[in-house]
């Protein structure tokens, strides 16, 4: 038995080193084609997207997983049987490691379509164009307000408005006018859409201007509300704006990689692993999109302040909870509301009555009560 490279080679067989080097090459290609492939191809098909681009995506799905078994045959060869098992198990999970790392970039920024239904959602009011500071064309629900006090209402990602539209009835039958909107690049809004929620400070400050000029609204009276997605935009936009007098953020967690910091505290060197992980990300997330990487929402909180946030959050998911606290932490303007037994975004579903309590009791304390 002879070696090479340091790794033991069957006797008498001529170094490999050439051959390795293609099958790493493959495996890098391999990495990007299942990106790419599960991304795009996997992941919009799984919506009901049947485009040209997530066929071509499921082809490229398919020769990288050729490629890649291909690389680990390569990048091993010449190796004894043993340690050819083991740099082909390693060479395996760095792969499912990368793959895990960087395709959630490509969903966050490659967003299939997906349209809603044409209707009042039960709402009363109209459909309502508004066009953002660079351009972008809005697609919005109004309804008008009674009495001036009125909600910019978001939605999560890879959603429309219409998935939001059970907390706009509580907040419509509570006495407020509504502005229901889609991001940019989901349903009805034109744009490329960032699931991340990069632009959700240029849509909202939009939003927030359009109510602004509306007939019978309170200019001082504009609150937003958000889920998951739509509430780290609304945290970072109320730092942005200060028309906005109070944010109630739901399944808010993060969005950059410096929201992730409070990891390593709770879990340790799996943590510490995980952080880097994130930052490859969401470095990944900024080479793919046109928007600019915000600021931390823990950052957010704080220039918002005096500004009262409500931060509700998923007993069924004690790591929101952690995030929650980490974006509170050394504020004064940051409350907490843990759900039990709920899972992400079901806060009005578990318990619906202490839902209505909660939002309506602190939007009105915010925005003070008007006879």
């Amino acid at each position: 038995m002879t070696t090479t490279t340091g790794i033991p080679t069957v006797s008498g067989r001529p170094p490999a080193e050439f051959p390795r080097a293609k099958g790493l090459a493959a495996l890098l290609l391999g990495v990007t084609g299942l990106v790419i492939g599960i991304g795009v191809g996997v992941r919009w098909l799984a919506a009901g997207a049947i485009t040209w681009e997530s066929i071509v995506a499921i082809v490229v799905f398919s020769g990288a997983l050729v490629l890649t078994g291909w690389g680990v045959i390569r990048a091993t060869d010449g190796m004894t049987p043993i340690w050819r098992a083991v740099a082909g198990f390693l060479l395996a999970m760095a792969v499912a490691l990368l793959v895990w790392t960087f395709t959630p970039a490509v969903i966050a920024t490659r967003v299939p379509p997906r349209d809603h239904p044409a209707g009042d959602f039960g709402l009363g009011g109209h459909e309502v164009h508004f066009a953002t500071a660079d351009g972008v064309r809005l697609w919005g629900w109004y309804v008008p307000p009674p009495d001036g006090k009125v909600i910019v209402l978001r939605h999560g990602a890879g959603s429309t408005a219409s998935d939001v539209r059970q907390q706009a009835s509580v907040l419509v039958a509570n006495g407020y006018g509504l502005l229901m909107t889609d991001a940019r690049g989901h349903g009805r809004s034109e744009g490329t859409a960032m699931d991340f929620g990069w632009y959700g400070d240029e849509d909202i400050a939009a939003a927030v201007t359009f109510l602004a000029q509306q007939p019978g609204v309170d200019a001082g009276r504009i609150a937003v509300v958000g889920m998951s997605m739509g509430g780290e935009e609304a945290i970072g936009a109320m730092a942005a704006d200060d028309r906005i007098r109070a944010v109630v953020a739901e399944g808010a967690t993060a969005r950059t990689d410096a929201d992730k910091a409070w990891l390593e505290d709770v879990y340790g060197w799996r943590g510490w692993i995980q952080t880097r992980l994130e930052w490859m990300q969401y470095t990944m997330a900024d080479l793919l999109t046109g928007a600019a990487k915000p600021d931390s929402l823990a950052s957010a909180a704080r220039s918002a302040s005096p500004r009262p946030i409500l931060m509700i959050t998923a007993g069924e998911a004690p790591d929101e909870a952690r995030a929650a606290g980490f974006i509170a932490a050394g504020t004064d303007n940051v409350t907490i509301w843990t759900v039990p037994d709920a899972g992400h975004i079901q806060g009005l579903a578990q318990d619906p009555e202490e839902w209505e309590a909660r939002v309506v009791g602190f939007l009105d304390g915010a925005f003070g009560r008007h006879s």
